[in-house]
């Protein structure tokens, strides 16, 4: 049998399908409420005896669930929720795995769990700690996944995603993507700046890769696409595909820099967040450049969409 968290969501309803089309004979979603159309186990993530009594019988579980939202936290709520979700949601999962004998346990978390790189492009060993509620969770949890295999003897493995799309996605890029296609996205200036990405199909196929494979227990791996542009490019991109004229002209740096800023200072009247402040800017213009090689040489996966095609699918075109 195999179990998937975060049924509902993009990526596990993604491998859901996948797990369907590959004729997998038994596959349970966990949910806090049955899930329509789907054989449910019910387990909230902070009931430790619900999650022992759900992962009986289960051969491989796959951690989809989670708070996913990297943008910093506006309050110690939101900081909060992070903590108790991806953090202590996980380790009570992982726990109660080994507890009932799970042989497999894959995790996907984020390289927000990583020190921020700047410029730099980075790999599984970039030294420093995450300085996001996000990132912190998520690096907890993590190391609760590591102990767990450990102490328990189950085959776990950690995958740090870089940006995910797709169709059907509900993040920055399917927002972006939007804008772009009904003509209220800016064309952005060029920084050289480098973009990671990774499309859905192939975030399904490496989960599916480090399941099966003896080699990927207790290994962490960067999961990135074999593109990484910058913003502008993207925005060029995203137009050609959807077969828009391109833009010769970008609206100035500086222009967008200070209406970032503005966002800023209503941000920190309100508590509010805004559709631009310098935060949202840096993911438009700075780098989050991973470098995603170690999964490649310890198992010789290798991502497989392009970023012409990816955007293809997420468009629909």
């Amino acid at each position: 049998m195999q179990l998937v968290t975060g049924g509902t969501g993009f990526i596990g309803s993604r491998l859901l399908k996948a797990l369907d089309q590959n004729n997998v004979s038994e596959v349970v979603v966990l949910s806090r409420r049955p899930v329509s159309a789907r054989k449910t186990r019910q387990a909230a993530l902070d009931d430790r005896a619900a999650l022992r009594s759900a992962c009986h019988g289960v051969k491989v579980l796959f951690h989809c669930a989670g708070h996913a939202h990297a943008f910093t936290s506006l309050s110690d709520a939101e900081a909060e929720q992070h903590w108790r979700v991806n953090f202590e949601g996980t380790r009570n999962l992982v726990e109660a795995a080994g507890q009932a004998g799970v042989q497999r346990f894959v995790f996907l978390s984020s390289v927000k769990a990583m020190a921020d790189p700047g410029e730099e492009c980075a790999d599984e060993d970039f030294p420093g700690q995450p300085n996001t509620a996000y990132g912190r969770s998520k690096r907890a949890a993590e190391e609760a996944v590591l102990n767990a295999g450990r102490q328990y003897g189950m085959h776990v493995v950690n995958l740090r995603l870089v940006m995910v799309y797709g169709r059907g996605g509900r993040g920055n890029l399917e927002r972006m993507g939007r804008l772009v296609q009904q003509g209220w996205f800016p064309p952005l200036p060029e920084t050289g700046n480098h973009r990671s990405m990774v499309h859905v199909d192939d975030v399904i196929a490496a989960m599916e890769r480090v399941a099966g494979d003896c080699r990927a227990d207790g290994r962490t791996y960067i999961v990135a696409g074999p593109d990484a542009p910058s913003g502008r490019q993207l925005y060029d991109e995203m137009r050609e595909v959807l077969g828009l004229s391109p833009r010769s002209w970008s609206v100035p740096e500086r222009v967008l820099r200070g209406a970032a800023w503005c966002g800023d200072r209503i941000e920190d009247l309100s508590q509010r967040r805004m559709l631009l402040n310098s935060e949202v800017l840096d993911r438009l213009l700075g780098s989050a450049w991973y470098l995603g090689d170690r999964i490649t040489r310890e198992l010789g996966w290798r991502p497989g969409v392009l970023l012409h095609d990816g955007l293809r699918e997420m468009f629909g075109c």
